[in-house]
């Protein structure tokens, strides 16, 4: 057998903010997730958070936030406070570099939805119309704490997927 049995999907993302009132006005006020739950603080005497968590023994986890954002997965976002952390997002070439990717029917409603709150933009949106992706129109853009996103559509559809025997997003128009 390859992989997980059982495996059905990605449930959640978790990620470290360095405020979690701030993220939250984000994710809630301009990206549009839901706020589910809170848990928190915890520390621990020992090496649990080490353990189970690979975080320093010191590290004490101020709260966690559950956001549901639609049809993808939930986020668990952590904010977490240890004399050894590093406040710097990584880049996406850094070795554990990321980015979420948020799928949206209309792409230029979006962006200018992005626009009108702020948020900064990485370059222009680029439209792919050769290759695998092409029909997809994306930009990357950053959380006010330099977390890095992108903004994605193919209302059409990617190329790839008119030969794929699943298809991720259904074109709009089906």
């Amino acid at each position: 057998m390859v992989g997980l049995p059982g495996l059905r999907g990605v449930e959640h993302i978790g990620f470290t903010v360095p405020d979690i009132e701030e993220a939250t006005r984000f994710f809630v006020n301009v990206i549009g997730c839901e706020y589910v739950y809170s848990l928190g603080p915890f520390q621990s005497p020992d090496d649990w958070m080490t353990t189970h968590l690979n975080v320093p023994a010191d590290a004490i986890m101020r709260e966690l936030r559950f956001f549901r954002c639609r049809n993808g997965p939930n986020f668990e976002v952590f904010q977490y406070e240890t004399p050894a952390q590093h406040c710097i997002p990584p880049l996406n070439s850094d070795v554990g570099g990321h980015h979420l990717a948020f799928y949206v029917d209309d792409f230029d409603a979006a962006l200018t939805h992005l626009k009108l709150h702020g948020v900064r933009l990485l370059g222009k949106p680029t439209y792919r119309n050769t290759g695998p992706s092409a029909g997809q129109t994306w930009v990357y853009f950053l959380t006010p704490w330099g977390m890095q996103l992108e903004l994605v559509s193919f209302p059409e559809g990617k190329r790839y997927e008119r030969t794929a025997t699943t298809m991720l997003w259904q074109p709009a128009s089906a």
